[in-house]
């Protein structure tokens, strides 16, 4: 824990000399974003075509420099610094929001989606805008949404049912919804950070965990667990994130700049997650990972009491009402 703490001050400190995130380069401005992803990973690549249409739009004033695979922090330690100026923009799991605004939970109910349509219309118009902003008091802006898929489990036994999930202990988040997910289906809910994830399931800590299929590939995760099912009881998008501190600090037409490159961005990472799901899928399977397609009614059956709990809460039950009567 010292070495962790003591890690994170130094990060602090570095971030701290690039002049709080957005730092002055010739007679532009360059701002820093930072995050945990593969370079190979569809939302990396999405910052990437962010950071090249901001250039664009500005005339090279305003640029970003994107920082990939942990080189600044964690995502929880990257979402700390730009609370505090220490670093300009960053990506973070929706369900890593919840702790700081909680519109952000109703993305952990599981099977909030009808489909691709229902989903965009939602995230696109009014509601996802609102949720985006929702932040703002804990010194964080939504910018953009990125396709993170759904989340399906993967283990090192097979999952066909509710039931073959009961009594397993199962890697999440630190997302008050996705524990209480893994309860719904009878399992221990374990949360690990992702980059300590690969040994816990190698050393048996944590007998599965859940995730999209480009990050399963990725991570590798795949050499150690050989059944994924999916399930995909939810859709939790990724969140390009900027600290109210620099935000602030732009002009209108700055923020005018950012905002249209992200969600540009946004079109163009959804476009490469399609064709990365189906080359991750393939590439598993090749890998010899058997991959399971369940009754999702049995799933849905099995976590629709989250629903009818969350109508009990003032946020995000009218949230969840509002997102159901959506039509794209």
């Amino acid at each position: 824990m010292l070495r962790r703490t003591c890690l994170h001050l130094a990060t602090v400190l570095a971030c701290g000399l690039l002049v709080a995130g957005c730092g002055r380069k010739g007679e532009g401005r360059v701002i820093k974003l930072a995050h945990g992803l593969d370079q190979q990973h569809s939302v990396h690549k999405g910052m990437v075509f962010f950071a090249e249409r901001l250039a664009a739009k500005s005339g090279g004033t305003l640029r970003a420099e994107v920082y990939p695979s942990g080189q600044l922090g964690s995502e929880r330690e990257c979402l700390e610094l730009v609370q505090l100026g220490g670093l300009g923009m960053t990506k973070v799991s929706a369900s890593v929001l919840e702790g700081f605004a909680p519109e952000f939970k109703v993305f952990g109910l599981p099977y909030l989606f009808r489909d691709d349509a229902h989903k965009a219309a939602v995230l696109d118009g009014p509601i996802g805008r609102e949720i985006l902003a929702a932040p703002q008091s804990k010194f964080l802006r939504g910018v953009c949404y990125y396709d993170a898929g759904s989340r399906s489990f993967y283990t090192k036994k097979p999952i066909r049912t509710p039931d073959d999930l009961r009594g397993l202990k199962i890697r999440v988040q630190e997302s008050p919804m996705a524990f209480a997910l893994i309860r719904a289906f009878g399992a221990s809910a374990t949360p690990i950070a992702f980059g300590e994830l690969y040994t816990a399931l190698q050393q048996g800590v944590v007998d599965g965990a859940e995730n999209n299929p480009p990050t399963f590939h990725l991570s590798r995760h795949y050499e150690v667990c050989k059944f994924y099912s999916l399930d995909e009881h939810t859709i939790v998008p990724d969140v390009l994130v900027i600290g109210t501190h620099l935000w602030n600090s732009l002009t209108p037409q700055q923020q005018k700049w950012l905002q249209e490159a992200a969600d540009e961005s946004a079109v163009h990472q959804r476009n490469l997650w399609v064709a990365s799901t189906t080359e991750s899928l393939d590439a598993v399977a090749k890998a010899g990972v058997e991959i399971i397609r369940p009754d999702k009614a049995a799933f849905r059956a099995a976590v629709a009491e989250l629903h009818a709990k969350a109508q009990q809460d003032p946020i995000v039950g009218p949230l969840d009402r509002r997102i159901a009567e959506t039509t794209p």
